[in-house]
């Protein structure tokens, strides 16, 4: 090659590395997480090429523009179908702390805060598909089912039948279920045919081909799970419709069960999370048709919200909601989450609610399914230990999938969010804020069984284990902040 050539290249190439470089200042931070922002910012500056490559495929958060539109349409569609629904009355004992946060959520999601309700907890797998089933039976209008992961096998097959039997005498069934979740697992195809045999109509959320002009950021993904039935009776929970091993050699390897809590209720707030769904529903077909209404209001205790979240909805609800109640609460705060990587707000929160005197019992598995998310969350513990954060490990080889919290003795939060930055930013979640004292009498009796199956981790235990661990935690925790 002539040397002059050569020159010029080498030149042209260090004057690309450098604008790389200056350009990943400005463009990285913009509306971003300090902490996010850094960890961009030292990936691109040591590889430019390769880190820019990764930042446009992993580094913007925000939908596609028509997605956009679309979602900013049906942000108004839930605030227009909402507007002539008033709050329940406030019962005589609610805390005084909760009618501000009430209010914060009707202000971001426009859900209005429902009651009387009826509730239960479901905690075990095959009770859990039961009881979606039961109710099926008794459908007479439509059954509306939305899943991160929907897999037909042997453990589901009570729910699959129950469909079947639904479409058999004229009840409608829509399914939504998460595109590019559904084709990491086992078992797609034969879902799919068995939804299309029984004449149910189902749709991917958030699809990814590109070829057809359907791309986003690839792990924007819709986490909600929610079953709505005649507009009278809703599940939602952290429930996967999916065997407890998921059908991965490597859990069944390892022995791997998830364990789950799901929720059943009835009431008008079944009513907002249809109108979730229906949001959903017309993301990805066009299709709206009008809302059922409970023809019954039965005589519960119980008042909820709907608490809706993801790159569609503006101020990250979930975070914004789950920081304000753990600053609320003044006795007690239970928080059981499978991944528990908060961001500074939500980490400064549950420490501080500690350092004051509030018992704060924090539940996470003894192991973990997901390596680094595993050990970023790990790097975590010795924080909240010193803080006065009590943790406590469900034994191995169970994964606790549940997601919930309760604070005090009258409010509780149940649904699809982890306490992640993941499901603050990234995911479409779901979760039911609730108001009352039986169903956090009932989640801290799922707790209480949790505890005997548990041991609590100490700061002294915790400080001695292997170095190699802690420096997989501290790798893992820089990474976490990539969203």
């Amino acid at each position: 090659m002539d040397p002059t050539v050569a020159q010029v290249l080498g030149a042209l190439f260090i004057a690309l590395d450098i604008g790389l470089r200056l350009l990943a200042l400005v463009v990285v931070p913009y509306e971003r997480r300090p902490a996010s922002a850094i960890a961009w910012l030292l990936i691109i500056m040591i590889q430019p090429i390769l880190g820019w490559i990764l930042f446009g495929l992993l580094g913007n958060n925000r939908l596609s523009r028509g997605r956009r539109e679309k979602m900013a349409a049906i942000q108004e569609l839930i605030g227009e179908s909402t507007l002539d629904i008033d709050d329940a009355p406030a019962p005589r004992d609610r805390p005084e702390w909760l009618g501000g946060i009430l209010q914060l959520n009707r202000s971001l999601s426009s859900m209005p805060h429902l009651g009387p309700a009826e509730a239960i907890v479901w905690d075990e797998f095959d009770a859990q598909l039961e009881a979606m089933a039961r109710r099926i039976d008794e459908a007479e209008s439509f059954v509306h089912v939305e899943f991160y992961l929907l897999v037909a096998s042997e453990r589901t097959e009570v729910f699959f039948a129950a469909l079947e039997r639904a479409t058999a005498r004229g009840v409608t069934v829509r399914v939504l279920v998460d595109h590019l979740t559904s084709r990491r697992y086992p078992r797609r195809k034969q879902t799919i045919a068995r939804l299309e045999a029984m004449g149910a109509e189902w749709r991917d959320m958030l699809p990814l081909r590109p070829l057809r002009r359907q791309w986003q950021r690839p792990d924007l993904r819709n986490h909600r799970k929610l079953v709505v039935i005649d507009g009278a009776v809703g599940f939602t929970g952290s429930l996967n419709l999916v065997d407890p091993s998921y059908l991965l050699r490597k859990n069944l390897r390892r022995g791997l069960q998830w364990r789950d809590t799901w929720l059943e209720f009835s009431g008008p707030p079944v009513r907002a999370l249809d109108v979730l769904f229906w949001s959903d529903w017309w993301a990805e077909t066009n299709e709206l048709a009008e809302l059922a209404t409970s023809a019954t209001t039965p005589d519960g205790d119980l008042n909820a919200s709907v608490v809706p979240s993801g790159p569609g909805f503006e101020g990250e609800i979930n975070l914004r909601i789950f920081v304000e109640l753990v600053h609320a609460a003044q006795e007690r705060i239970t928080i059981v989450s499978p991944y528990f990587v908060p961001d500074e707000t939500m980490r400064y929160a549950i420490t501080s609610a500690a350092m004051r005197g509030v018992d704060v019992e924090l539940f996470a598995s003894e192991i973990g399914d997901q390596f680094w998310t595993y050990h970023a969350q790990r790097s975590y513990y010795e924080e909240l230990l010193r803080a006065g954060v009590r943790i406590t490990l469900f034994a191995k080889p169970t994964v606790l999938h549940s997601k919930f919290m309760t604070f005090d003795d009258q409010v509780s939060v149940i649904g699809s969010s982890n306490i992640d930055m993941r499901s603050f930013g990234l995911n479409f979640e779901v979760s039911m804020l609730v108001e009352g004292h039986g169903m956090v009498a009932q989640l801290e009796g799922i707790a209480e069984a949790y505890r005997q199956q548990s041991t609590e981790l100490t700061l002294e235990a915790w400080m001695a284990r292997h170095r190699v661990a802690q420096m997989f935690d501290s790798i893992a925790r820089l990474s976490s902040a990539l969203q």
